[in-house]
């Protein structure tokens, strides 16, 4: 009982620590919690016994992270707990400039299931330090310099960042990996061709939905969209036609089935001149294993042999059809 009693009071004591640091580093106190103070023992490594000079850096995922704190200091944290920890602490550490995010793949999603965490390497030289006498000139060392890292960072991630250039020569950049190549080759490939002097109203960023979003030029055309509704990866509005291109982008899922078409028929409602629905592949590989779910009356795209168009039973070429017109019996 007084080992099993000893064994607490080193596991409370090593997170408590742990929470002081984060205080510290001026942290507030819902990112210097509990909870918080745990996930910066998972990202260092360091069971409730080890010394903080032996403090690591391995390469952790949330779903590792929430292992580690189960498994280490007996926290018996819910699956649910993994979001918490995500959105409440790890992502404010990257914000600081604590951790790095998929460091060993600059260009991987943010919202990939691979993505991973890893301490900055001035913090992991700091944690090592804790409790020994150079404590105090290296937190004030670090405390004085965690701008410049979180510049240095953030020049890092810019530079991995997708140029993208609009119809209207603006360029834009996107986050790096997953979707984007391909929107890339939408806005600069597809709009070039089959929607000349078009205007880019939307684009979906895989890690930032509405990074891209004209709605005052959507509603114009009478559409309003909530904030919560799932948007097509890109909108452009044909000008020169007056439609509306409502086109997703597929990587792994996603394209224009039936359901889909009904639910941006519906969500785009509002425009009565005429909705255009593509469906956008990087290559026919990928479209083959899609073809089935495909809709009628739409469109394909496949960005390797980006001059030509597949038209599912297109009785017209790249148009709208009567059911998305306001008059249907023209």
């Amino acid at each position: 009982m007084t080992n099993i009693r000893n064994t607490q009071k080193q596991r409370d004591k090593r997170i408590n620590e742990a929470m002081a640091i984060l205080k510290t580093l001026r942290f507030a106190r819902k990112q210097s919690n509990e909870l918080a103070g745990c996930t910066l023992l998972a990202l260092l490594d360091l069971q409730p016994t080890t010394p903080w000079s032996a403090a690591a850096a391995p390469l952790r995922g949330i779903r590792g992270i929430k292992d580690f704190i189960n498994a280490a200091y007996k926290q018996d944290y819910a699956e649910n707990t993994r979001e918490s920890i995500r959105d409440e602490a790890v992502k404010y550490f990257v914000e600081a400039g604590l951790l790095t995010r998929n460091p060993d793949d600059p260009r991987r999603p943010t919202n990939s299931g691979n993505t991973v965490y890893q301490l900055e390497s001035s913090a992991l030289k700091l944690m090592q330090s804790y409790a020994s006498h150079s404590w105090n000139s290296e937190i004030s060392g670090y405390l004085k310099a965690t701008a410049g890292i979180r510049k240095e960072l953030h020049r890092q991630r810019e530079l991995t960042r997708i140029p993208v250039v609009l119809p209207s020569g603006e360029t834009i950049t996107l986050s790096p990996g997953g979707q984007n190549p391909l929107i890339k080759a939408i806005i600069e490939e597809f709009c070039q061709r089959y929607a000349p002097g078009g205007t880019v109203i939307y684009i979906g960023d895989t890690e930032t939905k509405f990074q891209h979003y004209h709605a005052d030029y959507l509603a114009k055309l009478g559409v309003k969209i909530d904030s919560a509704a799932k948007m097509p990866d890109v909108v452009v509005h044909h000008t020169a036609s007056n439609w509306l291109l409502l086109i997703e982008a597929v990587t792994s899922a996603g394209p224009v089935d039936g359901k889909r078409r009904r639910e941006l028929k519906e969500l785009f409602a509002g425009f009565t001149s005429g909705l255009v629905f593509v469906t956008a592949f990087e290559s026919r590989q990928t479209m083959a294993k899609f073809l089935n779910q495909i809709s009628w009356e739409s469109e394909v795209w496949v960005s390797e042999d980006p001059e030509h168009m597949v038209h599912f039973n297109g009785k017209r070429y790249l148009g709208p059809y009567l059911d998305t017109i306001a008059d249907d019996s023209k």
